[in-house]
């Protein structure tokens, strides 16, 4: 899809003959390269999460993020679940069971697209959609090379440019949303949070 058309919308005018002034124009949505700029700008992040899971369920809790490559969500009870990314892998942990963990490539998750060393979303093929709704602009990216992966809906909000929530669609077409709270950004966050082996130790 050719990026530079893909966002434009029609310019919603009222005639100014018939009523003396213009309508509201559509905003434009937050260019691409502006938006890969923040998304690269963002080392560690800290942040309260409320998730929307596919059969409409609940769950809340704590997410860090130290970029490139790594996640953490920690889930708040009665869930008490816990998803860890790093060195390459994410790894899911059953709160209420003392089995290894599910564990399966980061690269199969749409969520590798943000947790990259360097963004492109102006990459060919990476976005499927852009557009502005409701003060908000939403980006719709996949992996160009495994685009059988899913897809991953970005929310932003401008002035300043923020991340608000994401949209991750699983091959199975199951969607689960991820609303972030105030996010805490630059901070220190230490390794040892997304050692998958360490924390599969810790609970053995």
């Amino acid at each position: 899809m050719n990026r530079r058309t893909a966002f434009l919308a029609p310019l919603a005018l009222l005639a100014p003959a018939l009523l003396g002034l213009a309508g509201p124009a559509f905003a434009a949505p937050i260019p691409l390269a502006e938006l890969s700029r923040y998304l690269n700008g963002l080392t560690t992040v800290e942040s309260d999460f409320t998730q929307v899971n596919a059969d409409g369920s609940i769950s809340t809790g704590k997410l860090y993020i130290r970029r490139p490559g790594r996640v953490r969500f920690e889930y708040a009870p009665p869930d008490r679940n816990l998803v860890i990314a790093g060195g390459q892998q994410v790894a899911i942990f059953d709160g209420k069971s003392n089995q290894a963990p599910e564990q399966y490539p980061l690269r199969r998750t749409p969520l590798n697209l943000i947790l990259a060393e360097n963004v492109d979303l102006g990459r060919a093929r990476m976005v499927v959609g852009h557009r502005e709704v409701e003060n908000t602009t939403r980006v719709i990216a996949q992996d160009p090379d495994n685009p059988g992966y899913g897809t991953i809906e970005l929310v932003f909000t401008a002035a300043p440019v923020e991340l608000r929530q994401w949209i991750i669609t699983d091959d199975m077409g199951n969607q689960t949303t991820v609303i972030l709270g105030e996010m805490q950004k630059g901070g220190t966050l230490a390794a040892s949070l997304f050692d998958i082996t360490r924390e599969i130790n810790n609970r053995r």
